[in-house]
């Protein structure tokens, strides 16, 4: 028997495709008979992961919207009349009967397309600040699905839309077992410093300023460095000049990160929205330099709301001191009850099982047989 057919849109980086892979697995696992389908921009991530991830799928053309630079929107209209004719293919092709936005350049026309069909609509909102897919169709769709509780307050959503508050959808197996793990990690307490799958150039070179004027280490720690493929060269050379360098493991990228971050005592992190979910899954605090050049301060927000819940320290890069950021990180390795209470609260926002919980949802919505837009209105639900 043939199963319901979802078009899954989003992409352009890592934030917007894999919560869409994510929830297309927990869609699968919910209903093995489900139709998956996505769209994504031929210049995103997608365009190098969707090959790979035996989905049926179409890259279209689509152009970023330049919002500090609106005379470089040319080519966003340029390539418009291509875009919506890959959505026309698309939906003439695969006949969704649900389209999950979950943002990016893409999603907005393919979710716009949807709602003017009378698909049913639903986006997952991964910042607690939203983006700016969802500020705009938010009022439109039948369901808005937040990685952030506080991101409610920002948005206007319509009277029949229901809005769901169950977390971000990290990947099954987040918070990890004790399997072995392809990466050899230390014994001890472990700090891991990652700038997210790109690396970043900012933390780095502030890490590194600041380990080489120290003469401090805590103890029965060894620091595992993710720099990014991009910095590792440069990283690594520096640390060998460092008089705890044998302390320190340098690392191009950890692919399996996800899996076992349940190894690691305290992170010092970018405050992209995924990769605090799963810091969150797996009960990690952190200290958190959120990338100044996110767009919409989308991290700054993140990080600001994990702080407030008392799972991280939140630290703005143009403001850091010399030598500040690893001496808050020492600081919370030594204070074992201070470090245990922001465990114990990032464990409290944790949702290891939001993928499983959105995908029942979006199931649900398709059985019903009718869209809220049609039957009236429909409560707000939360976690």
């Amino acid at each position: 028997m043939a199963g319901f057919r979802i078009l899954l849109a989003g992409g352009g980086t890592g934030g917007h495709l894999y919560p869409a892979l994510n929830l297309a697995r927990a869609l699968r696992r919910a209903d093995p008979a489900v139709r998956l389908a996505f769209i994504g921009a031929r210049r995103g991530i997608e365009a190098r992961i969707l090959p790979e991830s035996g989905y049926p799928y179409r890259l279209l053309p689509m152009q970023p919207l330049y919002r500090s630079r609106p005379w470089r929107n040319w080519r966003l209209v340029a390539s418009a009349p291509a875009v919506l004719r890959g959505i026309s293919r698309a939906f003439s092709e695969w006949d969704p009967e649900l389209v999950v936005g979950t943002g990016g350049y893409v999603s907005a026309p393919a979710l716009f397309r949807a709602y003017r069909r009378g698909v049913r609509t639903a986006i997952q909102e991964q910042n607690a600040e939203p983006g700016l897919v969802t500020r705009l169709l938010a009022s439109r769709v039948d369901q808005v699905h937040l990685g952030y509780p506080e991101a409610e307050e920002r948005l206007e959503v319509g009277e029949r839309t229901r809005v769901f508050a169950y977390g971000n959808p990290v990947a099954a197996g987040t918070i990890g077992s004790p399997g072995e793990s392809r990466y050899p990690w230390p014994a001890g307490k472990v700090l891991l410093v990652a700038g997210g799958s790109q690396g970043a150039a900012g933390l780095n070179r502030q890490l590194v300023e600041d380990l080489a004027s120290t003469s401090s280490w805590p103890e029965r720690t060894t620091m595992v460095w993710a720099t990014g493929v991009g910095h590792h060269a440069w990283v690594t050379e520096r640390v060998a000049l460092l008089p705890f360098a044998d302390r320190i493991r340098v690392e191009p990228f950890i692919d399996d990160l996800g899996a076992q971050l349940h190894r690691v005592s305290l992170a010092i992190a970018r405050s992209g929205a995924m990769f605090l979910a799963e810091l969150a899954a797996a009960g990690v605090p952190a200290v958190l330099v959120p990338f100044p050049g996110a767009a919409g301060s989308h991290q700054t927000a993140n990080a600001r709301a994990v702080q407030a819940a008392g799972a991280a320290v939140m630290r703005e890069e143009s403001e850091l001191q010399a030598g500040e950021l690893w001496e808050l990180a020492c600081g919370i390795l030594r204070d074992e009850p201070t470090r245990q209470r922001m465990a114990a609260a990032s464990g409290e926002r944790g949702a290891p099982d939001a993928a499983e919980r959105i995908a029942l949802e979006l199931l649900e919505l398709i059985a019903s047989g009718s869209s809220p837009r049609e039957t009236g209105p429909s409560p707000r639900a939360s976690r």
